[in-house]
């Protein structure tokens, strides 16, 4: 059997092990924004359609993620009353994503014998919180160096008539291998993140 002093040398090595992969694997809801123009009357809209081209568009054809977001968007609205009415409709919809890499380093007590953090967020607008449930000696601090992607997708919905922005909403979140591997389901399900803060309804208030 390993004495106490392995034990309590190995121990550390396994919560910092622990922590990274935890770390790398908590996911979160994505941070969802929306902001409108409350001098508007919603009422009098009734119609959308889609920018003519769309920010998502920029080698001049349609790009399968402007295809996706636009029958995303298409289910949102329709299932708020409004009618698609191409070019002519009295709200059109435009998109536009962005990815920045960003980096994060988390710090943790290094030789703080049993479980000493109680996790927090891992993405846009949270953090880890530390907590003090352990026993033994205190060891120092180890360091874990997160470095990751964050998207960000945009939506517009302007005036038509007046080429005026009404309501735009915004998601942003820690892209995992998992929204990699299946970006149609990411966008479709950011899309309906970001229209649960849409409270319109056609030739509604």
């Amino acid at each position: 059997m390993k004495s106490q002093a392995q034990s309590n040398r190995w121990w550390p090595r396994c919560l910092a092990l622990a922590a990274a992969v935890m770390l790398a694997a908590c996911t979160t809801a994505p941070d969802v924004r929306a902001t409108y123009d409350q001098a508007v009357n919603f009422a009098q809209y009734r119609t959308f359609g889609f920018w003519e081209k769309p920010a998502t568009d920029g080698a001049g054809y349609e790009s399968l993620t402007t295809q996706r977001l636009k029958a995303a968007t298409r289910r949102e609205m329709e299932a708020r009353g409004y009618a698609y009415a191409g070019p002519d409709a009295d709200l059109l919809v435009n998109f536009g994503t962005d990815v920045a890499q960003r980096t994060r380093v988390h710090s943790y007590p290094g030789g703080y014998y049993g479980y000493p953090w109680g996790w927090g967020g891992g993405w846009y607008g949270y953090g880890y919180g530390y907590g003090c449930c352990g026993w033994g000696a205190w060891g120092g601090w180890n360091t874990y160096v997160d470095q990751y992607d964050e998207g960000t997708l945009n939506i517009d919905v302007v005036d038509a008539r007046r080429k005026q922005l009404v309501w735009a909403g915004s998601a942003t979140a820690r892209i995992s291998d998992k929204m990699r591997d299946n970006q149609a389901q990411a966008l479709d399900d950011a899309v309906r993140e970001i229209f649960l803060k849409y409270p319109f309804r056609a030739g509604g208030g």
